[in-house]
């Protein structure tokens, strides 16, 4: 597949090895520039594009960047991707930390990070790998039915692009969970019992369950 990664961070460097290496064709894009990624493309095969260019023709687009720099995302940013693109979103809030406070999510009853982003790009998205340790992507993908299989949630309204995204997840080594839509995506924010939890499907499903609603105070502004 023609996949698009926004952000070279941890997660994005790593999806960027795993994908490449799995046969994918991938763009990649950072904040500064496709000239600050000339290591990532020469180790891993991928090219280099502006953030403006990373959905051209994609079918899957991860957007990994922090969570305060979604705004910024260019206007039309899938104008040019497939029809059917799949986004997806592995972004956490951290209002203390980096994002500062952000009004939708913090008042009533908030909206869930992914919601707030969906609105902000203006397309669907499909959440995922936001509670995974990047070195997860390269050190512990195995194959089915392997006891020490990893499952992670997965949480999206569409269910064509959620299908897709985790037939992906499940090719880079990992077992899936539907984790319902994303307003049942405050399951797996930051501080619920799945979030960082390394468990197959039967505990990720339970750790689902036990989420509290109630946004924890440490990760509220």
């Amino acid at each position: 597949m023609k996949i698009g990664i926004i952000g070279a961070g941890n997660i994005g460097g790593n999806l960027t090895r795993r994908l490449t290496a799995l046969g994918h064709q991938v763009s990649v894009a950072n904040s500064r520039g496709p000239h600050t990624l000339s290591a990532l493309a020469e180790e891993t095969g991928a090219t280099p594009v502006t953030v403006a260019e990373a959905a051209d023709g994609a079918q899957v687009v991860v957007v990994t960047i922090p969570l305060k720099h979604v705004p910024d995302l260019p206007k039309g940013l899938f104008d040019k991707a497939a029809d059917g693109v799949a986004v997806i979103d592995t972004g956490n809030y951290y209002p203390k930390e980096r994002d500062g406070r952000i009004d939708a999510i913090e008042d009533g009853d908030g909206l869930t990070e992914s919601r707030w982003t969906e609105q902000h790009i203006g397309h669907p998205v499909i959440k995922v790998f936001n509670g995974t340790y990047a070195q997860d992507l390269l050190e512990r993908p195995r194959p089915q039915g392997d006891p020490e299989r990893i499952a992670v949630p997965v949480a999206g309204d569409d269910e064509a692009a959620k299908r897709l995204v985790r037939e992906l997840v499940d090719e880079l080594g990992f077992d899936t969970v539907d984790a319902g839509g994303i307003d049942d995506s405050w399951r797996q924010q930051p501080a619920t019992p799945v979030y960082g939890l390394r468990g197959g499907v039967e505990e990720v499903t339970a750790a689902l369950a036990a989420a509290p609603r109630e946004r924890p105070a440490a990760h509220s502004f």
